[in-house]
């Protein structure tokens, strides 16, 4: 599992790296800040369906170490978010926050980007062992919901960004409904397992 998380963790680097060597290089194109926008913004989605997507994988493969990587992957995914912000506040806008404002105010995809950010600031700041000790795991667990608002929010900007061809944003809608539909599944199978033994305990002859 170690190995495998130093893979990973070099695995999710490498788009972070190829922006960076591209600027250096001048190799991103003609509009280098767009080329990086649109990289951070499609790596930090990429990032939040990976992280939900661990615990279904856990359960239809029964690797149950593979749990140890959520947290790593939706810190790489709010890393990614970060520098999308920072792309647009100091890139695209020179902190103009005039302007910012007007954005978030007149733009939707802008406005419900800044909303998938906000909702992954808590899940970053809370993801130490020693936040999960202090706010108690049932806390932890309800707070960590939010993933799923982050997630559609971010569906949200991608396809409300995108113009003509919304094949990619598409892709992206219906892997996060495959996997809020996985989850809904097993929700509903949890509840039914207590209901189903409570019957047979009171059909047993005592």
């Amino acid at each position: 599992m170690r190995a495998f998380k130093r893979l990973l963790g070099l695995a999710a680097l490498l788009p972070a790296a190829r922006l960076a060597a591209g600027l250096v290089f001048d190799a991103l194109g003609a509009n280098p800040i767009e080329v990086v926008t649109r990289s951070t913004g499609t790596w930090a989605l990429v990032g939040l369906l990976c992280a939900l997507a661990v615990s279904p994988l856990r359960r239809i493969s029964g690797w149950h170490d593979l749990i140890d990587v959520r947290r790593m992957l939706g810190l790489f995914a709010f890393f990614y978010a970060l520098l999308h912000l920072l792309t647009y506040v100091w890139l695209d806008q020179f902190f103009d926050w005039g302007a910012m404002i007007r954005d978030v105010v007149k733009r939707p995809f802008i406005t419900i980007g800044l909303a998938a950010f906000l909702s992954m600031v808590p899940l970053a700041v809370t993801s130490t062992d020693g936040m999960v000790r202090r706010l108690g795991a049932r806390r932890w667990i309800a707070l960590h919901r939010l993933v799923y608002l982050a997630a559609v929010c971010g569906v949200l900007h991608y396809w409300w960004l995108v113009k003509r061809d919304i094949t990619q944003p598409a892709l992206y809608a219906a892997l996060l409904v495959l996997l809020l539909a996985l989850r809904l599944a097993y929700r509903r199978g949890r509840r039914r397992r207590p209901a189903a033994g409570a019957q047979a305990s009171r059909r047993s002859p005592r």
